[in-house]
């Protein structure tokens, strides 16, 4: 069976065994770019299995004759994505301890004090960009707004939260 015919099978009729065939094919070869880039193998089986967890919600999208090349490109992304979450997490974790004096504490209580203002859900956007660190469109599927959407309003929500802790400042 071809890779269109398969991937028209699981969009029609939501066939599960022909997806599965869909693994079951290129799986190495998705497994092998994950692992190419990530260098790790627990890690580029995570990836390996996101990024077929991604190409099921994107199936109805793909254009193309073969699979192979669509599966590796949203594995290297979805790789790529993992290692700049990590770099992230490193960095978060290797601040030396004596940022965290009073005065930053005191200033994050003022953030959170300032995020706790906004309507509630321009804190869902921001809460799932800098604390779950997603990314627009990810965040603009969860919300059901659009991606230019979910842009300005970080736009305008980040102007309000400045000028928000601006006053704070002037009244301390």
């Amino acid at each position: 069976m071809t890779d269109r015919e398969l991937v028209n099978r699981v969009l029609s009729d939501s066939d599960q065994r022909s997806f599965a065939e869909i693994v079951k094919r290129y799986s190495g070869m998705v497994f092998s770019k994950s692992l190419a880039i990530v260098r790790q193998e627990d890690l580029a089986k995570d990836v390996a299995q996101q990024t077929f967890i991604r190409a099921y919600e994107r199936l109805v999208y793909w254009r193309n004759d073969s699979l192979g090349p669509w599966l590796a490109a949203i594995a290297m992304h979805v790789a790529l994505n993992e290692l700049e979450r990590q770099k992230r997490a490193h960095s978060l974790t290797a601040m030396p301890a004596t940022d965290y004096d009073a005065e930053r504490e005191a200033l994050l209580q003022q953030m959170e004090q300032a995020i706790a203002q906004l309507p509630d859900q321009d804190q869902l956007i921001i809460r799932l960009h800098y604390y779950k660190q997603m990314k627009t469109d990810e965040i603009a599927s969860q919300t059901g707004l659009s991606q230019s959407n979910v842009l300005v309003r970080l736009h305008r929500i980040r102007d309000r939260l400045r000028k928000a802790l601006t006053t704070i400042n002037h009244e301390l």
